[in-house]
């Protein structure tokens, strides 16, 4: 009979590794899963409704790193364009590599910074904050940034709006619906109980393995674009492979010292803070600041940035999010195993 020390041995193995298995099963067999799609958003759903339930709304508030990190977001994302426009003049590597820092926060990143002994209400925060500031920010600059779209007074206005909305449809879903699901789960649990709403184990595990269905849906889909519209860009591909990989250390490694300096509490209201981060219990308080403010910048919301380049910028660019998928997945999968060798 197969122990409890076994069974979690086997566990921990398969979850430091699940994310960059998920991208090879998913970029081999992606003829097998792109019929997968139409789910991709239900299962992002339910990913973050299991995230949202482990966390009371009023623990959600903002910190001094939020404010930092966003705005070295924004100054990367135009400061990259602007000097990869200088150096090479060609606006596909250019608009790909901005789109490396511009892309907003992975709604899957508190599940990972959770794992690793970060701050979920922590995260969580910066995730809203992140996905409604691209909104905003997109819409007035990247009319700016294509010149084939127009950029008249009026028409600018006109597309800003019609833009913001459009990139509100599609992240405001996605963030929002699952949030008040959970929280009004909560409410009616505590009115008809009268005690503190609280995922069980198991069911706390459920996020990280919708996150890697997710990741092997996702990784086929991009695989089946990428074979099929970009054979003849070798060179961008390349060249993009290879800025996203440095755009990748940049933000990851930038935020853990964002967060490391400007150190955040993540206790919570109903001081459940070891039911809701138990891997963050035992950690100082900048250690775990340092792994939120880390996956706040580095994780991003890959499939977003591949839509906004196909939209609004050349479609091309888009080669920069889908490669920065391969390498936030890998440096996810590292972190994991660090983090389940020192257990």
């Amino acid at each position: 009979m197969v122990n409890d020390k076994m069974v979690n041995k086997i566990k921990q193995q398969f979850d430091s590794n699940a994310l960059w298995l998920g991208m090879l099963i998913g970029a081999l067999g992606y003829k097998l899963f792109l019929p997968l799609s139409p789910i991709l958003p239900w299962l992002i759903f339910f990913m973050l409704f299991f995230t949202f339930c482990k966390i009371n709304p009023l623990d959600l508030r903002l910190h001094r790193w939020h404010w930092m990190v966003l705005a070295a977001q924004m100054v990367f994302s135009f400061g990259s364009y602007a000097g990869t426009m200088y150096l090479t003049h060609d606006p596909i590597l250019a608009q790909g590599l901005m789109l490396c820092f511009i892309m907003p926060t992975a709604t899957a990143a508190p599940i990972i910074a959770g794992k690793m002994g970060g701050s979920i209400q922590n995260l969580t925060t910066f995730t809203l904050l992140s996905n409604f500031a691209t909104a905003i920010v997109v819409p007035a600059t990247f009319p700016l940034i294509n010149d084939q779209l127009p950029i008249t007074d009026y028409q600018f206005a006109e597309q800003f709006w019609s833009a913001f909305l459009l990139i509100l449809s599609r992240i405001a879903p996605l963030l929002l619906g699952p949030f008040f699901a959970a929280w009004l789960v909560r409410l009616i649990y505590q009115r008809r109980t009268k005690s503190e709403f609280v995922l069980s184990h198991r069911m706390a595990q459920i996020p990280f393995y919708l996150w890697v269905a997710s990741i092997v849906v996702l990784t086929s889909v991009v695989t089946e674009t990428t074979i099929s519209n970009y054979q003849s860009q070798i060179t961008n591909i390349v060249t993009l492979l290879i800025l996203s990989f440095f755009a990748c250390l940049i933000q990851f490694g930038l935020g853990k010292l964002i967060g490391y300096k400007m150190p955040a509490p993540s206790k919570g209201r109903d001081y459940q803070d070891v039911l809701i981060n138990p891997a963050a219990a035992p950690k100082t308080m900048s250690g775990v600041s340092s792994i939120t403010a880390g996956q706040a910048f580095g994780q991003k919301n890959t499939s977003l940035g591949v839509w906004m380049a196909q939209t609004y910028l050349d479609p091309l660019s888009s080669l920069g999010a889908a490669a920065y998928i391969i390498w936030q997945n890998i440096f996810n999968s590292l972190q994991l195993a660090i983090t389940a060798h020192k257990k």
